[in-house]
């Protein structure tokens, strides 16, 4: 790896280089849809007024994506900030995989399909329900199935994880019909075992809250949950509390006469179908961990465990795997730590993994510990809607007395509350939380001006920026993510030795490159441009 040279003509400056990131604040239609645009933000209302200001692209092919109809979201918006290109991405390589058949000449695929003959057992598939294509697409979930029948799969059990979260919040019983509109003339033994709604079953992330996994390990192995005939009963029965959305729905287990239809048994094998890392890996981990503490795993069954993707190189999870993960080398940390840069990287649980993880490649822990400072504030274990805060004052707080330490040269900020709390569909606590973002960047920037430093404020995706959308007259609400562009303004105090550089379709892989000429160096050769010259 070359090291990092001096610029020809762009000087560092004298106080830090703070990169801000507003998760989830996307630029949309100024109407009453939008919570940014509804907000009272002053502070965030001056971005676009600043000398150097970009809409950038965070979707679709700027980020890895198969296609532009695809929504970014935060992991890939992460790795593409921090990596300085575009790297495909898991949906992309999965895709890829499959259409081409490499997926299913695999050794794991072969191994997990023989384990089954071998011991005239079942195979289970555990994933989300439905094309948002952000941590799966139920098309790739059938094709799977249709190959397993190919190569002498007789049964297979379905634990269908609903999402309600990158689609529409109630959508679950459009996706169960296209999904047994593909089963139900197959000739095999296939049903829906078991599911819940993603953020109470199953699918936790960086160690929020290990009771969502337990819950979903207990309803796909054990067959404990809210026991129903059929999924569409699970679900018509969460619908009469008119607050559940498909992403809470309670776990429930398909059950006939003699008890639950599809529990995981020993010699079984078990596909994980979700391709984004964050919320497989603590399943991962209670299906395959022989030292596991988490919770009482009861009868543990010996099976064939294996991911979409190896969700952490780092720690191997999992061991085995159906397509190979996107090799990201070289992100902007390692050429920082080389030029001996102090940098730091704080936010709460709930993108802690992005400014950490992600923005290092999938990378776990550090690259240089005596460099980096990696702060993660913990947060609330309840719906983020209920406190729209989440904890942006503490991380401004933070953030605060370590500028005023002036101990480091590069330091990024995640606020996750456009996006987290914009997933629950609660416009009023979105806009109040974007009231909370605008207040807290305001005293950062402020800071950061004083100590002669620059900050880039920008946006990962967008959320917060579309709410609800009309069809046919009614309102529906939305959590998922928009296709908005982002902002992105440099704001700085500073004499500008630099002037805004014209790109074509700029997006978030121009972000490292900039951040390079920001320290005072010229671009890795094989960056993307520069936002700056």
């Amino acid at each position: 790896m070359k090291q990092l040279t001096k610029h020809s003509s762009i000087k560092s400056c004298p106080g830090p280089i703070v990169l801000l990131i507003l998760d989830g604040v996307g630029i949309g239609k100024n109407d009453d849809s939008n919570a940014c645009f509804k907000a009272n933000t002053p502070f965030l209302d001056t971005l676009k007024s600043e000398p150097i200001y970009f809409e950038l692209k965070a979707h679709g092919t700027a980020v890895g994506m198969p296609s532009d109809n695809d929504m970014g979201n935060s992991e890939v918006g992460h790795n593409t900030l921090g990596a300085g290109r575009i790297f495909k991405q898991g949906s992309s390589l999965v895709k890829q995989s499959i259409e081409s058949k490499t997926l299913f000449h695999n050794q794991t695929w072969k191994d997990g399909i023989n384990n089954c003959i071998n011991h005239n057992s079942t195979l289970h598939l555990i994933g989300l329900l439905s094309d948002g294509n952000v941590h799966n697409h139920i098309d790739y979930q059938i094709q799977l199935i249709i190959q397993a029948i190919h190569d002498g799969i007789t049964k297979i059990r379905l634990h269908c994880l609903l999402d309600g979260r990158d689609v529409e919040s109630r959508s679950a019983l459009n996706y169960v019909e296209t999904l047994k509109r593909a089963i139900n003339p197959l000739n095999c033994d296939i049903q829906i075992a078991s599911g819940g709604g993603r953020m109470i079953t199953t699918m936790d992330r960086y160690n929020a809250d290990w009771s969502i996994v337990e819950r979903g390990y207990n309803a796909h192995v054990h067959g404990i949950g809210n026991p129903v005939t059929s999924i569409e009963d699970a679900i018509k029965q969460a619908y009469k509390d008119p607050s559940i959305t498909d992403q809470y729905i309670p776990p429930f287990v398909i059950t006939n006469n003699e008890g639950p239809i599809g529990k995981i048994n020993t010699n079984d094998t078990v596909f994980l179908t979700n391709f984004r890392g964050d919320r497989a890996i603590e399943i991962s981990q209670a299906f395959e961990s022989k030292t596991f503490t988490k919770f009482d795993r009861g009868n543990h069954p010996t099976i064939f465990f294996a991911g979409m993707m190896q969700y952490d190189g780092d720690q191997n999870i999992p061991t085995n795997f159906l397509v190979n993960p996107p090799k990201i080398d070289t992100p902007i940390s390692h050429y920082l730590c080389t030029k001996k840069i102090k940098s730091l990287a704080i936010s709460e649980t709930q993108k802690y993994g992005h400014v950490t993880y992600f923005w290092n490649g999938n990378k776990s822990g550090y690259i240089n510990k005596e460099l980096e400072t990696f702060i993660e504030i913990k947060s609330d274990l309840i719906p983020f809607d209920q406190a729209p805060n989440m904890k942006a004052f503490e991380i401004t707080d933070k953030t605060i007395e370590l500028l005023k330490t002036k101990s480091y040269q590069f330091i990024r900020i995640n606020f996750p509350n456009g996006d987290m709390v914009g997933h629950t569909g609660n416009f009023n606590a979105t806009v109040s939380t974007m009231e909370t973002v605008d207040t807290c960047s305001k005293k950062i920037v402020n800071l950061v001006n004083q100590l002669h430093g620059t900050t880039i404020v920008l946006a990962d995706h967008g959320n917060a920026d579309e709410m609800f959308t009309i069809k046919n007259g009614k309102k529906i609400i939305k959590t998922a993510h928009t296709l908005n562009p982002v902002p992105c303004a440099i704001i700085t105090n500073n004499p500008r030795n630099y002037q805004k550089n014209n790109i074509n379709n700029p997006g978030l892989a121009n972000v490292a490159a900039t951040i390079c000429n920001l320290l005072g160096y010229e671009k890795p050769d094989n960056y993307e441009p520069s936002l700056i010259k």
